[in-house]
């Protein structure tokens, strides 16, 4: 794995909604200095604007692959690393090979994979195209967030060291089991599929907040099935 660049931003007017201003700091600058601080919350010079929705432990820093970049070009995007907000572009690796919690040695901070990324609102006025969210779920190009295990100085580049991989599902198995739906499956397949939705639910570095989600999908769907 390698940092090919980090960024941070402070919140700032996106767009408009409903007549409203939006605040957001999905717009981010690149950090040409060699290192920076990492808190518990933010890198330094990071901030959110709702953090009703973004930020805290659990989403501390927001990974992206760089390798996704060309595929959303293929899709019409015309997209530039560090257009979907995120803190870190990185190489070398994907949804495919991350799992939920995976602990990495980043400078001299460890830092700990939480959850994917659901795409918002934002992001499809960021992108200026509607689409973005149902294509962002529909591939799986998520990226996640990482809370901080440790805190400390973080390089800008360089390489990232796998120290603990953990046993739980990747990011794409938490993705494909968050935004499944179970209705559209074969009779024979739906009670497997929420199966291994329990499975995820046993993570227990999944964040509270995904595991909210799954878990509500999951009652809803065994309920409709006990009915």
């Amino acid at each position: 794995m390698n940092v090919d660049g980090v960024y941070v931003g402070e919140p700032s007017v996106l767009g408009h909604r409903r007549n409203r201003q939006v605040l957001s700091a999905i717009t981010k600058a690149r950090v040409t200095a060699p290192e920076l601080t990492l808190t518990e919350l933010n890198l330094d010079g990071d901030r959110q604007a709702d953090l009703t929705v973004h930020g805290g432990v659990d989403k501390a820093v927001y990974v992206y692959p760089a390798e996704h970049y060309p595929a959303w070009r293929e899709d019409g995007f015309e997209a530039a690393v560090a257009d979907f907000g995120e803190n870190v572009s990185l190489s070398g690796v994907t949804e495919d090979d991350v799992r939920i919690g995976d602990v990495w040695a980043w400078g001299d901070a460890l830092v700990q994979v939480s959850q994917p990324r659901s795409p918002c609102f934002k992001l499809a006025m960021k992108t200026g195209r509607k689409d973005v969210t149902p294509l962002m779920i529909d591939s799986g190009r998520s990226g996640w967030y990482l809370r901080v295990l440790r805190p400390g100085t973080v390089p800008t580049s360089g390489a990232v060291e796998l120290v603990e991989r953990a046993d739980g599902p990747t990011i794409a198995e938490v993705y494909v089991v968050s935004f499944a739906n179970y209705g559209q499956l074969p009779e024979e397949r739906v009670e497997a599929a929420l199966d291994f939705a329990d499975r995820v639910l046993a993570t227990p570095a999944l964040s509270k907040s995904w595991s909210a989600g799954v878990q509500s999908t999951v009652d809803r769907w065994r309920a409709r099935r006990a009915g």
